[in-house]
Parts: structure tokens; C-alpha cells; sequence
């Protein structure tokens, strides 16, 4: 005897078996997220030119990419199938930690290629790729502020910290005090400073008395001014 619950059951089962997809959509789909994959793969290359540049983590964007669409494709296929993808993508941890802020970017871009070319959007996807790549490399020419200098100072007393602070202030509108480290006969100190004129500078601070040495080094870390 059939029951209303089996007839529920197996119309709403029916109802998501069929999803309209062709043999010709699908590889269109895959065709055109590969596509998109080599333009990502190419956009993050030229990128990270002159930056640190991994090419496992620019496969892995690629990758990434057509893997995603294949799984969109097979989500839409039938909804018993994507209930179980759910599950079971549902136990996988990823734990590798992104570097750069801006692999992120490029990691949700290459993710919502995927989901997109697997929806078979392709207008969608070929704006978001255009919009993405100007904004990325229109922003990357904007001028930023001069990077600040380190300014390690060796001297044996601790007077000479009053004197190179004064000297600092002429040459710089803004500094800050990052380490100071003292000895009984010595002391040593880290200055962070944006130097206008640094040959000058260097020079005023080799007349100094009681340095012993210092040193302007550049850095990358992070600005505190």
C-alpha cells in the first residue's frame, strides 16, 4: 500500500533527479573554468613579480578553480548527490596559514570562478574577472607614504640618546623610540624615522660624541606613524 509519505518522498526525489544538464553544458562549464583558471594562474604570476612568488600555491588556484566548478555541476545534478557532498566536505580542515593577505583575494576569486562557471553564468564570470584584475592593478599603483628607517645607535653614555633625538627632529617630522637596551658603560637604542636628507643626517650623527656606531637600516614590518 502506498502511502502519502512515499508519494511525497518520491516526487520530491524526481523533482531534483532532473536538472536539465547536457554532456555539451558540462564541458562547456569545465572548458570555460579552465579558461578562467590560466587567467588567474597568469594574473597572480605577474602579480607577485617582484614579491615572493609561490608556484605550488598559483597551481593550487587553478586547480582549485575547475575543481569547484565540477562540484557545482554535480550539486545540480541531484540533490541526494549534493546533500552527501555536503557531508562529507563538511569533515575536511584546511590549516595551511595564507602569508599574504592577498592570496586571499586571489583564493575566494579563483572559489567564486569556480561556483560561478559551474552555474554556467558566464557574463558573471567575465565581469568579476575584468572588474577584479583593473582593481588590483590600478590600486597597486597608487603611491604610498615614504617607508620608515631603523636607526640603531651604540654610544656609551646615556646622554647621547637626548642629543641624536634632537638631531632626529630636524630631520624628521615623526619618530618613535622602539628599543632601548642598557650597559653600565653603554647603551643601545632603536629609533623608527622617516629621514629626509639621510647622507646629511649619517654625516651630523658620525661628529657626534660618544657613538660608537649607527646604523640606518630599511624594514618591512609594520608602521607605528
Amino acid at each position: 500500500m502506498t502511502t502519502f509519505q512515499d508519494i511525497f518522498k518520491k516526487s520530491f526525489l524526481e523533482g531534483y533527479a532532473a536538472s536539465g544538464l547536457t554532456t555539451k553544458s558540462i564541458i562547456f562549464s569545465l572548458l570555460l573554468a579552465s579558461a578562467f583558471a590560466l587567467y588567474i594562474f597568469i594574473v597572480y604570476r605577474s602579480f607577485t613579480r617582484k614579491t615572493f612568488y609561490s608556484k605550488s600555491f598559483n597551481i593550487s588556484l587553478a586547480a582549485l578553480t575547475v575543481i569547484t566548478a565540477a562540484v557545482i555541476l554535480t550539486i545540480q545534478s541531484s540533490i541526494v548527490v549534493s546533500l552527501g557532498m555536503v557531508g562529507a566536505l563538511s569533515i575536511v580542515r584546511f590549516r595551511t596559514a595564507v602569508k599574504d593577505p592577498m592570496d586571499l583575494v586571489f583564493l575566494f576569486w579563483a572559489i567564486s570562478i569556480g561556483i560561478i562557471c559551474g552555474a554556467g553564468l558566464a557574463g558573471i564570470a567575465i565581469f568579476e574577472s575584468a572588474i577584479v584584475t583593473a582593481g588590483i592593478f590600478i590600486l597597486e599603483l597608487f603611491p604610498v607614504a615614504k617607508a620608515p628607517m631603523l636607526l640603531i645607535v651604540n654610544a656609551t653614555e646615556f646622554s647621547a640618546e637626548k642629543q641624536v633625538l634632537g638631531l632626529v627632529k630636524e630631520y624628521s617630522s615623526a619618530y618613535k623610540v622602539k628599543s632601548r637596551t642598557m650597559e653600565p658603560d653603554r647603551v643601545d637604542f632603536i629609533v623608527e624615522v622617516r629621514i629626509k636628507n639621510e647622507e646629511e643626517f649619517m654625516e651630523k650623527m658620525a661628529g657626534m660624541e660618544h657613538i660608537l656606531r649607527c646604523s640606518l637600516v630599511s624594514h618591512d614590518g609594520e608602521v607605528t606613524f
